[in-house]
């Protein structure tokens, strides 16, 4: 079968490779679509400190199951179904609380194991979640990076009272925006973004207002249009904006992360408690595969919105290269098997 291989850092071929074989309690799937992430990009360049190489990576991906280990239903083969990436123990301290995306021993498809940038791939039974037929191949792709959108969501409560901002109109910002807006119906969304193609995007996809950043100040605008954001969710992953988005919420706020900068920043304990904010952080995802398939199967969100480009699998580099160079046009990226 085919792969798409990270040999080592900077080095990527498609290689032929074994067909895997299911192990008890796992699911092979014959992959039809992969979607390319930041994360894959950090990989291939070197910059993901959990990654082991060689490493087939890709952790979006969706196909049909077409073979099964010991212990699963054979009639589970023929299924449709999105891979949830998460692989965890189920028995530590965050999986007994429901919280697996944090494991101990966590281990993410694409990263820690194999993963879906190949013609087929193999996870445990239950990471396989089947896809109504109203949903299109490729939307299902879309699956894994709403659920990223769904598990800061569902920390963060958003109600109709909430007044949005939205910190990025990259992929992360612009599904989060979507499920703001279609499923939990906040009042207001505010969006700021240094692109003025990523703000289009965002208004496409169900911003009320838009902010250029780079040249206009966000403090400045908020107070001339009255507002207090309710809700701030980070999905630019930038050191200044966790100490700025402190000074921006509205008593009683709530501030999202979602990065995973390492760079340090500095904050006001005061400006925290004075206001009695809540700052969270989410990391992939916790479960939230079959929210999101509810979701897409109501039409509370549009994936088709986000999806701009589609290749083969045998251009995963011109792929990589357009989704990591081409910010102005480019927002999800789908490679072909």
């Amino acid at each position: 079968m085919r792969s798409v291989v990270v040999q080592q850092p900077g080095h990527l071929e498609i290689a032929e490779r074994p067909l895997p074989q299911p192990a008890p309690g796992e699911v092979r799937i014959r992959v039809k679509h992969a979607g390319i992430c930041g994360s894959d990009v950090h990989i291939f360049h070197g910059h993901n400190p959990f990654a082991k190489y060689p490493r087939v990576i890709g952790h979006e991906f969706f196909g049909h199951i077409d073979a099964v280990g010991e212990g699963v239903d054979p009639a589970r083969v023929g299924e449709r179904v999105a891979g949830d990436p998460v692989v965890s123990c189920g028995h530590c301290y965050p999986c007994q609380i429901g919280r697996p995306n944090v494991c101990t021993e966590l281990q993410v498809v694409g990263v820690h194991r194999d993963g879906g940038f190949s013609e087929a791939v193999v996870i445990p039974a239950g990471n396989a979640h089947r896809v109504p037929e109203t949903i299109p191949d490729d939307r299902a792709t879309m699956i894994e990076p709403f659920t990223i959108a769904a598990n800061i969501c569902s920390q963060l409560q958003p109600g109709p009272l909430d007044v949005a901002l939205v910190y990025g109109a990259g992929p992360m910002g612009l599904t989060t925006i979507q499920a703001l807006r279609g499923v939990y119906g906040v009042k207001t969304v505010i969006v700021a973004d240094r692109i003025d193609e990523r703000l289009e995007m965002a208004r496409v996809n169900g911003a009320d207002h838009t902010i250029n950043n780079g040249r206009e100040n966000l403090a400045d605008w908020l107070t001339q249009h009255g507002v207090r954001p309710t809700l701030i969710v980070d999905a630019a992953c930038h050191p200044s904006i966790l100490p700025e988005a402190i000074s921006l919420a509205s008593p009683a706020g709530r501030i999202g992360i979602m990065g995973f900068s390492a760079d340090p920043c500095t904050i006001s304990q005061q400006g925290i408690t004075s206001k009695e904010l809540t700052i969270i952080s989410s990391r992939l995802n916790s479960n939230r595969f079959p929210m999101v398939i509810d979701w897409m199967a109501r039409g509370l969100i549009q994936p088709e919105k986000l999806i701009t480009h589609s290749y083969p699998a045998e251009q995963v580099l011109e792929a990589m290269e357009t989704f990591e160079k081409d910010q102005k046009q480019c927002c999800k990226v789908l490679l072909n098997f």
